[in-house]
């Protein structure tokens, strides 16, 4: 009896019930549609939401970059606001006035500097909260929940308890402050005088100082959480090792457990780069009039090149030619600085 006979057989055969089993080729058909097509159907809602709000905003914002995509002041027709549209191709002429503005170089100073200042003790620090949560400590799990509060805190909501905390006349900054009788100039061209209290958002240095605190009291948690669990993967032989070699706790942080979680150093370096260089939440929720002048105070203080795109974009007159510019060189911009970090970090790791 050959081999296709007795599958043709057991295909034939009955089954627990009497009834003969036997596949058509409509269930063959319904089991390749369920293996081929049905994986790709569930997953589609997310592409499609990627393209919609991923994929299309970018390639939208180029090609308008290159074009004076402006809505001027609205006419009126039969009583009703019309917005006029003026659209025409100007080539480079967007990204030469951008490179060239001082609105957007000042932006762009700004955003550096608070990247700068920001991000190196954020995660130092968070480094420092990650070595001590990795001992052994009591309530452990209350500290390790502790400290990502703040993350999980709404920014809106922080934001607003800080911008109090920093006002100038009922600022709690101002009363700790003041008991130490701190003496201060207040404004520009002012005297030396008995403190009456910093006005943070007139001064350029304490603008940036209150921002860089509300940034890491939101952040540091969070990285000191992802670095934590870099450090739980490192086996305690090669602390045992260590100690047993004369290696403190100092020697063994930057000589062992820094080396050994340098892909999680890496990937913390790059999101902080991201993250500070399109700072945005923190600095708008810091202006006590985020819907007058541009943003950043009076003087543009602490005006990020995140918020000069959107004053650009959805000022007066909306310039979305522009924005879309800036948009791009800011992209450049992250892309560069996030390369030439990782490049460094991973660099300086590979030498220890």
């Amino acid at each position: 009896m050959s081999a296709k006979s007795v599958t043709a057989k057991a295909a034939d055969a009955p089954g627990r019930d009497g009834t003969t089993s036997k596949k058509g080729p409509q269930s063959s058909l319904w089991a390749r549609f369920d293996h081929s097509v049905v994986p790709y159907i569930l997953i589609s809602p997310f592409f499609l939401l990627f393209i919609g709000f991923g994929i299309f905003p970018i390639v939208y914002s180029a090609i308008i970059s290159f074009q004076s995509y402006r809505i001027e002041s609205p006419a009126y027709r039969s009583g009703e606001s019309v917005p006029q549209f003026t659209r025409r191709n100007v080539g480079l002429e967007n990204y030469e006035r951008v490179i060239t503005s001082g609105d957007f170089l000042q932006a762009l100073g700004n955003t550096f500097g608070l990247f700068i200042l920001s991000a190196v003790p954020q995660l130092l620090f968070a480094l420092f909260i990650a070595s001590l949560l990795n001992r052994k400590l009591r309530m452990q799990s209350f500290y390790r929940v502790g400290i990502l509060i703040p993350f999980i805190t709404p920014i809106v909501a922080s934001s607003i308890v800080f911008s109090v905390f920093f006002a100038r006349d009922m600022g709690q900054a101002n009363w700790v402050l003041s008991l130490f009788n701190v003496e201060t100039t207040r404004g520009e061209g002012g005297t030396l005088t008995t403190f009456d209290g910093i006005d943070w958002r007139n001064q350029r240095w304490s603008a940036w100082l209150a921002i860089i605190i509300m940034i890491n009291w939101k952040w540091t948690g969070y990285n000191a959480l992802l670095y934590l669990a870099a450090m739980q993967s490192i086996p305690k032989d090669v602390y045992e090792a260590a100690a047993l070699d004369g290696a403190g706790a100092t020697r063994q942080l930057w000589s062992i457990t820094v080396p050994m979680i340098r892909p999680m150093v890496i990937f913390t370096v790059v999101l902080s780069t991201i993250g500070s260089l399109q700072l945005f939440a923190e600095p708008v929720q810091f202006d006590p009039n985020p819907s007058l002048g541009e943003g950043g105070g009076v003087r543009h203080l602490w005006r990020t090149v995140a918020q000069l795109i959107w004053h650009t974009g959805w000022g007066a007159p909306k310039n979305f030619g522009m924005a879309g510019a800036m948009s791009w060189v800011l992209f450049v911009v992250v892309v560069v600085v996030a390369a030439l970090n990782a490049y460094l970090t991973n660099k300086i790791g590979g030498r220890k």
